[in-house]
């Protein structure tokens, strides 16, 4: 089975008081999940600006995260594609690149709430893990 590919928001559940979710996000990160730079690209802006949580408290958590899970980086192949996932599904560019990246490491899923769950883009299956 291949590892799943994870959103932004799956990683930002590790942080929530809503305990179920905060319960199946560490749980999909400790069975092995794939993330690409976007991810914690996002997860560190949401974490200054909407959370603002210092520097001290972000830097652990990413180190976490980059410890539980493979990294995929972006590139100009991974832009490429999410521009044209972008309009072939009008999605927004920064999900587009999640989308993108996910294609490209092979991964079957991905995980996301904000994403049309149930959607297949190429080999990818959307999926709201929280439903």
């Amino acid at each position: 089975m291949s590892k799943p590919f994870i959103d932004s928001n799956i990683v930002l559940y590790l942080l929530s008081a809503d305990h179920t979710k905060a319960d199946r996000a560490e749980a999909i990160l400790s069975m092995g999940a794939i993330i690409s730079v976007q991810v914690l690209n996002e997860v560190a802006s949401v974490c200054r600006r909407k959370l603002k949580m210092p520097w001290e408290e972000i830097e652990p958590l990413l180190l976490a995260v980059k410890t539980a899970c493979e990294i995929m980086p972006l590139t100009v192949a991974s832009h490429d594609k999410a521009v044209e996932l972008s309009k072939r599904f009008q999605l927004s560019l920064f999900d587009a690149n999640i989308v993108a990246t996910a294609l490209i490491s092979g991964a079957k899923v991905l995980f996301s709430e904000d994403m049309h769950s149930g959607l297949v883009i190429d080999t990818l299956l959307i999926q709201n893990p929280f439903i």
